[in-house]
């Protein structure tokens, strides 16, 4: 039986609460702050490449638009919809994850196979697999409610489709959305209700696995090596932190002005991608990076809003995979760039040049805008689905 909804603010507004305009907002500014620096990140890398400083711009609003339609589909059509869309979804990536591995099909490029041709543009399904991971965990534990605690009913089959997604990432050498993929299966089984003792195996069963993985590949093991100590490896390995870094540095407190640093005048790999974050540190400061960190503040603090007020269990897993995607990857990206962790081929959301991961997180956004305009108080009427915002219903309820 559904949780009854509230409808305090339907009754004293005489309609239903509409979109979060704060969340819609940061996520737009996000996007449009996204485009202005992979323009200035991107501008002389196009021009010496293909002749048009505004290649990879002119593909990332183009995405964008895509993107934004996207979302406001989603938010249209409602997430609702999408629960019933969450199997084909999981199933069609799969099948794309597969495809890239196959050659003629899968284009390599940097070392990795990520990519799938699709004429003039390509898709990169591990983005794709994010979403699809989240769709999936969001209503299988909604269906599962009150058999989550159970190991072959509400953990196993989540550890194994996880595992699989997972698997065929690493077939691509993408470690770091590996990453992702099992901290996102961590936090909703968590949220869900799953025993912790179990979840505690998991994470000590993993551990050897993914020493493996590091130790067994001598490219990770070199940036391991890099990041203890980035100077030592400076003229290889180490090349892409060191340069962060002091673009970081030259760019203090206020930036040297847009358009004006020059870490990306082809000393920064990848300026306009994994290391946007170093480009608006030059050119913008620290200030303009507590900028971008207030605006994915805010995403996190309305997702979790919404995760709190959706009105059923699948919104509210939804919404809490969602926001947990974005504050997960964000966090780990600016690690990287800012040296506190290993370098990691993970954009930063909505600010990395790239058309695959632009769509699929603003898909995301309309998923989260969806389930915060449909407030209805699933959690604040007593639902038992979800372990960590629980103690907050309580406290809120309290007289």
């Amino acid at each position: 039986m559904s949780a009854p909804r509230d409808t305090s603010r339907t009754a004293a507004t005489g309609r239903r609460p509409g979109i979060d305009g704060m969340l819609l907002g940061a996520v737009l500014l996000l996007t449009t702050l996204g485009a202005v620096m992979v323009y200035s990140a991107s501008a002389v890398t196009a021009q010496a490449r293909v002749h048009d400083q505004f290649w990879f711009l002119r593909r990332q609003l183009v995405a964008g638009a895509l993107g934004v339609a996207l979302l406001a589909l989603v938010v249209k059509v409602g997430y609702r919809r999408l629960e019933a869309l969450a199997v084909p979804f999981l199933l069609a990536t799969f099948v794309a994850l597969a495809a890239v591995l196959v050659p003629g099909i899968g284009r390599a490029a940097g070392g990795a196979r990520r990519w799938l041709d699709l004429g003039p543009v390509s898709f990169q399904p591990a983005e794709a697999a994010k979403v699809a991971l989240v769709l999936y965990l969001a209503r299988s534990l909604a269906r599962k409610r009150d058999k989550v605690r159970l190991f072959s009913i509400g953990f196993l089959p989540n550890v194994l489709v996880t595992g699989a997604l997972v698997a065929l990432c690493l077939a691509e050498r993408d470690l770091g959305t590996g990453v992702v993929l099992v901290l996102l299966l961590v936090t909703l089984l968590f949220a869900g209700g799953a025993r912790v003792s179990y979840l505690l195996g998991a994470v000590l069963l993993s551990i050897p696995i993914a020493w493996k993985l590091v130790a067994g590949t001598p490219y990770r093991m070199q940036r391991i090596a890099a990041f203890l100590d980035p100077w030592q490896y400076r003229d290889g390995v180490g090349f892409q932190i060191v340069e962060s870094l002091l673009g970081i540095g030259n760019g203090g407190w206020l930036g040297q002005g847009l358009g004006e640093g020059k870490g990306k005048l082809f000393y920064l790999p990848a300026a306009h991608t994994d290391f946007i974050a170093a480009v608006i540190a030059e050119e913008a400061g620290l200030l303009g990076v507590a900028v971008v960190l207030l605006l994915y503040a805010v995403v996190v603090w309305r997702g979790f809003r919404a995760t709190y007020d959706a009105p059923d269990a699948f919104g509210c897993f939804a919404a809490l995979g969602v926001t947990a995607l974005v504050g997960v990857q964000a966090l780990v990206n600016l690690a990287v760039v800012f040296g506190l962790l290993p370098t990691k081929g993970l954009t930063l959301p909505f600010l990395s040049y790239g058309g695959s991961s632009l769509l699929t997180l603003l898909f995301a956004a309309g998923v989260l805008l969806s389930v915060s305009a449909g407030r209805g108080g699933f959690l604040r009427h007593g639902s038992q689905a979800v372990r960590l915002p629980r103690a907050a219903a309580a406290a809120g309820s309290a007289p």
